[in-house]
């Protein structure tokens, strides 16, 4: 929005501004004639860009309000070599870690940019890891030019050590494989099947019915091999530890049934089950592979901790001179530089220097809190303003970030205990299953061939091979993720539902996750328009957000000229009345007998020959925050709301949502000891929020939601994400948890019937194992078509 205007202070010099988006990495800023730019690294980024020829990157990206904003680094990395690995043909590798991708476009940029080197072989961005893989001709020197070009097209990077990259997501893509060779196993061994089934009795000539079963050997036997690979490997080790799993009757059946079916396909008989063997292992891998999909959240969480606490840092030596380092080499009482827009890397003291941090990554608070020589700081606090020196306090184990990833770790091993429950059902469902398989081959050895008996015992095998048993939870977990997909809802564990239906308590985090996260200014009848246009005129020229706030109140007007800003303190500005103030009560010389109401949520605007003004702020809830709450209060779910804020927001936000029970001031080990307290009474907790801090709580919790506006690391911890600004998304997936619950509870007990109506049959020999595969494929069907129903309601 272009607009022109006039500032009301009387030396004032009125230009002609654009109210706009940075054109490059779309942050609000207050541009001039000379360009729209928020800081000179967008523009340099801008014009790089143009320059490559890639400008068509602009009109094909979608920008996340999730994610960091692609502004380059002030200063460009010198650690990328340490990490670059040489190869024998003369070629070097490096992994990097990408911060601020957003879409598409994002990979499609950085891998153009990096192949016009002619030096560069390869160059591979995965825009759901963030990892950038390169490998070019040279020398591990050639890396930090490699890496600059990356910075600057305006992204961030962390060189990646590939000895503690994530070697267990190697197990999901291998079961990913096996899952694609059993299901292009299965849909052709079928199609064969149907044909044989089609001319039995009679219109087939034996000759064609062989020549099919032997073509179907041919696929079913190597996808045997491969895809049963995982079945086989456990029931194995379980064997050599002298017990039993789910995976043992799976791997006897599936060979007695292929040696069975080999064995009919070699003497010419009617009878080969090379389907069932194919169908039953595409039906368990899918449940496998989301199983083993939601075991990797649990380590991916620390992980992503402890890479954003292995940045490296600027260190400043005895002698004056400064260098990069990586945090594990730091020592206590080094003198760290944190310059303005970066993260304080490391806990430590401030030496020298003046600024504001954005602790809502840490503890919550909402709004830029100043610093000064003497305060204490915490890693992932983001410097605002002016740059910092800080002397290092703690290091390693010791940090405040360590306690977070130990407070995680912790948390998501008290999840095992499903998996304990898990197996302690499949010691006891396998003897049973082998039981029956043997008693009926001894039967029936008894009374008839033992060819006879062992049809039948491979028929019972097969029977009850727990594949609708598996398919139980896992069909109701895709049609339901399918629905809350789109809705915006997703979810990120495989077990997430049936925690969730059994939810009877909801704590919420409040910035960021009851509220929008964003100041704005209270209306209110006091505000004088005069004073708030003058005062909008300094807050154009800082980035703070108190003063984004004014500049939102006030849209039209333009920036004064001669404005000074102190960090930590606020912005002055000479007239020819004297000087202007804009800023904290300090700042502006307001009495300390003036009630306070949070020197955190408040400017003051101090002019010559005027009263001071007061401009008090606060977090607006979501639009729908009030309807959310009062549904969950409909359906008999308790509310609780824990912050790291101050007492005073906080009890706001409670009363407007009248919520009775709230806590303010609360770290990461408070609330995780809340949550265990409401666990140790028999609670289930449902846990709601967006910042680091929340992070412990989120992986304590029975189980845990966070807003796409969160913190990466958040939304790693969390196991449901949802999209937009609707607080909806909390009782709809509650909703939906429920309502799979009852599906899967229908599920077991039509499997649970299925076996207990075929199982008699098939030891009393009235069912062969082509009817005992169709039996289970029909129960497996049963489910699905049963589920379906979630995909249907409203």
């Amino acid at each position: 929005m272009t607009v022109a205007a006039t500032l009301l202070s009387p030396a004032a010099s009125p230009r002609a501004v654009t109210e706009t988006i940075c054109a490059h990495c779309s942050a609000p800023v207050v541009a001039h004639e000379n360009g729209a730019f928020c800081c000179a690294g967008c523009a340099a980024a801008f014009a790089f860009i143009r320059e490559l020829g890639l400008g068509r990157y602009y009109a094909g990206r979608t920008l996340d309000s999730a994610t960091r904003l692609p502004r380059p680094p002030e200063e460009p990395s010198e650690d990328a070599a340490i990490l670059a690995l040489p190869a024998e043909d003369g070629t070097v590798s490096l992994s990097l870690l990408v911060d601020g991708l957003h879409c598409a476009a994002c990979v499609w940029l950085i891998e153009q940019a990096l192949q016009r080197d002619p030096a560069v072989i390869t160059a591979r961005v995965n825009l759901t890891s963030r990892r950038l893989t390169m490998r070019w001709r040279g020398g591990v020197d050639d890396a930090v030019p490699l890496v600059r070009l990356v910075q600057r097209l305006g992204y961030r990077i962390v060189p990646l050590d590939p000895a503690g990259a994530d070697n267990a997501s190697e197990e999901e893509r291998a079961l990913l494989r096996a899952l694609a060779v059993a299901g292009f196993a299965s849909a052709n061994v079928m199609l064969l099947s149907v044909a044989i089934w089609a001319g039995f009795p009679g219109e087939m000539g034996p000759a064609t019915r062989d020549l099919l079963h032997w073509i179907s050997a041919l696929i079913a036997l190597p996808a045997l091999v491969y895809a049963g690979r995982p079945f086989f490997r456990s029931a194995a080790a379980a064997l050599r530890a002298r017990r039993t799993n789910m995976d043992v009757p799976i791997a006897i059946g599936v060979t007695l049934a292929s040696a069975m079916s080999l064995w009919e396909t070699t003497r010419s008989g009617p009878h080969a089950y090379f389907e069932s063997v194919v169908m039953l292992l595409f039906f368990l891998l899918i449940g496998r592979y989301l199983d083993r999909r939601a075991r990797g959240r649990v380590r991916s969480t620390a992980e992503h901790l402890m890479r954003f606490a292995a940045s490296p840092a600027t260190v400043r030596a005895a002698d004056g001179t400064t260098e990069r380092r990586p945090i594990a080499t730091l020592k206590a009482g080094e003198i760290v530089l944190v310059a303005a827009g970066e993260r304080v890397p490391v806990d430590g003291r401030v030496t020298e220097g003046r600024s504001t941090v954005d602790k809502s990554l840490i503890d919550g608070e909402t709004l830029p809190v100043p610093v000064s020589s003497g305060s204490e700081l915490l890693a992932g606090m983001l410097n605002l303003a002016g740059p910092l020196d800080i002397a290092v306090t703690a290091v390693g184990e010791r940090t405040f970030l360590a306690e977070i990833i130990r407070l995680m770790e912790a948390a998501e091993c008290g999840r095992a205990r499903l998996v304990v429950f898990a197996d302690r059902v499949a010691r006891r469902y396998a003897p049973a299953v082998h039981l029956m398989a043997l008693a009926t081959f001894i039967g029936w050895t008894i009374v008839g061939p033992w060819q006879t008996a062992l049809l039948n015992a491979v028929a019972v095998l097969i029977i009850t091979c727990p594949c609708a048993l598996g398919l139980a939870v896992p069909v109701v977990q895709v049609v339901a993720s399918n629905r809350l997909f789109r809705r915006g809802i997703l979810l990120k564990s495989a077990t997430a539902l049936e925690r969730l239906a059994e939810v009877d308590t909801v704590v919420f985090d409040k910035t960021g996750t009851l509220t929008l996260g964003r100041p704005e200014l209270r209306p209110g009848p006091e505000i004088d328009r005069a004073a708030l246009e003058a005062a909008a005129a300094l807050a154009a020229r800082s980035r703070h957000p108190l003063s984004r706030a004014l500049c939102r109140a006030a849209p039209d007007v333009p920036a004064a000229d001669g404005v000074e800003e102190h960090p930590g303190e606020g912005l002055s500005r000479l007239t020819a009345e004297g000087e202007v103030r804009l800023g904290s009560r300090r700042w502006c010389g307001i009495d300390a007998t003036v009630a306070d109401e949070g020197s955190n949520s408040e400017l003051w605007f101090a002019r010559p020959g005027y009263p001071p003004v007061r401009f008090c702020f606060s977090d607006a809830l979501r639009p729908d925050a009030a309807a959310a709450v009062k549904r969950l209060k409909s359906a008999g779910k308790k509310i609780l709301l824990l912050s790291g804020d101050r007492a005073e927001p906080v009890s706001v936000v409670a009363a407007a949502l009248e919520i009775a029970a709230w806590s303010s001031g609360v770290t990461p080990s408070e609330k995780c000891r809340t949550l265990d307290r409401l666990r140790a009474t028999g609670a289930r907790v449902l846990m709601v929020g967006d910042g680091l801090n929340d992070g412990p709580a989120l992986a304590a919790a029975h189980v845990s939601m966070s807003p796409a506006t969160a913190a990466d690391l958040c939304q790693t911890a969390a196991d449901i994400v949802f999209q937009g600004l609707s607080l909806e998304a909390v009782p709809e997936v509650l909703d939906v948890a429920r309502r799979s619950g009852r599906l899967v509870r229908q599920n077991l007990c039509l499997a649970l019937g299925y076996n207990l109506a075929a199982v008699p049959l098939a030891m009393a020999g009235l069912v062969t194992p082509l009817i005992a595969a169709a039996a289970m494929s029909a129960s497996s069907i049963l489910v699905v078509a049963n589920a379906l129903r979630l995909g249907r309601g409203s």
